[in-house]
Order: C-alpha cells, then structure tokens, then sequence
C-alpha cells in the first residue's frame, strides 16, 4: 500500500507541472501497464508508444482468461485515441527531438492567415462558391500545413475511445523560427472524437502559451445515428467553449466547406478568414431547398440567397477578408 500510494504522489507532481505550463510528453515502452500507464503516461499532453509494446491498464498476468490481447497494444491504445503516434524503437531518438524542438521553441505571436494557395478570383455566384468548395482537386488541409510550417508534428486522439481522421492536430515550427499549434479539417463531416481532439489541442495551446492556426473545410458534424450516440451535441458543445476560453491568439482560415455549426466550432470570433474557393453557410444549398420545400431545380437561387460567398461572408461581419493567393 505505500508503494500504491505513491501514485497519488505522482500525479500531484504531474498536476503542478500543468499548472506551471511545463509541456508533459510520456513514452509507452514494453512493457507499460497499471499504475505507470494511468498515473504518469497517459495523463500526458502528449503520448508516444513504442510498436508492439504491451501498453494497458491491467497486465498480462491479471486480465480476464477469455481477453482479446491485441486489445492490450500499443496499436489498440493508438486505435481507440489515448496515444497520440505509434513509433518504432528505431525511430524514437529523432520523433523526441522533433517534439522537444516543438515543445521547447519559442512561441509565436498571433499567426498570420496562410495566403490561398489555388490562385482562383472570388466567385461569382453562390452556387460556384459551392462548387469551388467541393472540387476533390482543391488545396486541402495538409497543403496548407505543409505551406504553412518547416516541422510539425502531429497529435491525435481524444482521450475517450475515439480517432477521427478527418481532423488533424498538432504542433509546428513557422518559417521565423516560433511555434504555433494547428487544428485541421479535412474535408469530411467531423465526428465527436474530431471535435473533442480539436478542443484538447486548443485547451493544450492555451495552458503553453502558444498561439493557434484553425483551418476551417467539413461540410459539417456528422449526423449519423453512431455519431449521435458518440455525443455529436456535446462535442460541439466543447470545441465551442474550448475556443471561447483560449487566452493565446486563435486565427481560422475557411479553405473548403464551411458547414453551419460544425465549422463554426473551429472558427475564431474576430479572427476569421477566407479563402477564394471557400464558403459559409448556416445551412448546405439542397438542405435549405428542401426545407423550403423547393424542388431542386432550384438549389442553385437558394445557395445565392444564403449569402455564402466569400466576399458575402466578409460583408456579414462573419469573416474579416478573403486572403489572396501565395
């Protein structure tokens, strides 16, 4: 029991280290299990495993009989969204140095809208807008970040049994030398693990001190009945207050689809931007027809009379300008 409670003692020094905005990254090596990977390595802010460790909770010698083990991995950890990237044994030396670099760099200021990297004028009609938007060939999220930063490095995960792909997050060093964070969609409709990966980078950023680039493209959260019972509303519900509660500076670039609440989510109050072949919208053009129970004939008069043009949405007070090209 002494020995047990040395964990309290552990977490105590791991919540002062938070409180003084010290950055906490954990390495999983095999094995981690028990009190090592719930006390210490997974309340870190940021998790590595080793491939093929054994990292989980309880250990091989006191699992059920009938346990599935890869369910006790490294990769499962991985899988279900406590562990931020898999790396190989061989690998680790340089993925800690990047992170170190990242973590212990000097922060930015308030990070400048990234310049549109398609080269395309402003549309003309809402309905080209949409169209823009939805192009597959159009610059996407990792275009932007690759533009953006010389280093990065990527979390993931929400820490609640969930990955969402569609969402990319992390850290990454501008072209001047400082550190900024990112969170990113890529084009997908964002799921509740998404939106809460999201509100912990932003959460993370803040207690750093380091300033946040948000780049906006979903046509919207997820409404599938697996996304609702994962929390879709309360997910929302935490990025949104994520946001509003950041102290550092948080800048938002919308480079696709801009869909009702669920990019609102990501968007920075006062700070947001937009690009040529973006838009926003409060509703998607055929969703709106139908509830105005046109045919769709006429979804293209309806995405003009949203307003969801780029230079509309500046002309709103939504979004501050359009940004040019590169």
């Amino acid at each position: 029991m002494r020995a047990l409670s040395q964990l309290q003692r552990v977490a105590r020094q791991s919540a002062l280290t938070r409180a003084a905005g010290v950055p906490q990254l954990a390495v999983a090596r095999h094995p981690t299990t028990g009190g090592g990977w719930a006390a210490l390595a997974a309340g870190s802010d940021v998790v590595l495993a080793v491939t093929g460790a054994q990292v989980a909770f309880a250990g091989s010698r006191v699992r059920p009989a009938d346990a599935d083990p890869a369910a006790y991995t490294a990769e499962a950890q991985f899988a279900a969204g406590h562990v931020d990237r898999l790396v190989a044994a061989g690998g680790l030396r340089g993925t800690l140095g990047r992170w170190l670099t990242l973590l212990g760099g000097p922060a930015a200021g308030r990070v400048a809208p990234p310049r549109a990297l398609s080269g395309v004028a402003p549309p003309t009609t809402g309905w080209e807008a949409v169209q823009r938007a939805r192009a597959v060939h159009r610059p996407r999220a990792d275009a932007y970040l690759d533009a953006c930063f010389t280093l990065r490095e990527e979390t993931g995960g929400d820490r609640c049994g969930g990955r969402d792909d569609g969402v990319v997050c992390g850290f990454g060093r501008l072209p001047d030398g400082t550190v900024a964070a990112f969170a990113a969609q890529r084009g997908t409709p964002t799921r509740p693990a998404g939106f809460r990966t999201a509100a912990r980078l932003v959460r993370l950023a803040d207690r750093l001190g380091v300033p946040v680039l948000t780049l906006v493209d979903t046509p919207g959260a997820a409404g599938d009945d697996e996304a609702e019972r994962a929390g879709t509303g309360p997910a929302v519900a935490e990025c949104f207050a994520a946001m509003a509660e950041a102290r550092v500076p948080v800048t938002t670039l919308v480079i696709g689809e801009g869909g009702s609440g669920g990019a609102l989510a990501l968007a920075a109050q006062g700070h947001t931007w937009m690009t040529p072949d973006s838009y926003f919208s409060v509703i998607a053009p055929e969703s709106a027809a139908a509830v105005l129970k046109r045919d769709a004939s006429r979804v293209r008069e309806t995405a003009g009379a949203l307003r969801l043009r780029p230079q509309d949405v500046t002309d709103l007070g939504v979004a501050r300008g359009v940004v040019g090209p590169a």
